[in-house]
């Protein structure tokens, strides 16, 4: 079902500084995109950065966020198969920007309370 990851998503104190500390210390590329949301990227996949406070869910707390896996699996039947295991689902399917362009992402929470976006890539339901 899943075939690999699209990007992660850390809450930080401040976007900016996290910008220059990871394309000083580790090369990362800074992109801009949405409504201004700041993203690094490495290869195919990509970080988003949240500051604390302006999450757009959940108000996660510094180091926690989502985790995006990708499928090859059409939106309705990955909520099928949530549905199917008992997991509820917190949102989707709804479209996303992924690493290599427009995804479309089913959101629903582990037993930890972490939050898990599993995303197709021109997979409509």
């Amino acid at each position: 079902m899943i075939t690999g990851i699209d990007h992660i998503v850390l809450t930080v104190r401040d976007v900016e500084a996290s910008v220059a500390f990871y394309g000083r210390v580790l090369g990362m590329e800074a992109v801009t995109f949405g409504e201004g949301r700041r993203a690094l990227v490495a290869g195919d996949q990509k970080i988003n950065l949240h500051s604390l406070g302006m999450e757009t869910r959940n108000h996660a707390a510094i180091g926690a966020g989502d985790v995006c896996l990708l499928t090859d699996l059409t939106p309705d039947a990955v909520i099928a198969r949530l549905t199917a295991e008992g997991v509820a689902i917190d949102s989707g399917p709804v479209p996303r920007a992924g690493a290599r362009g427009p995804i479309t992402s089913v959101y629903f929470t582990d037993p930890d309370g972490h939050l898990i976006e599993v995303a197709s890539y021109g997979g409509q339901p």
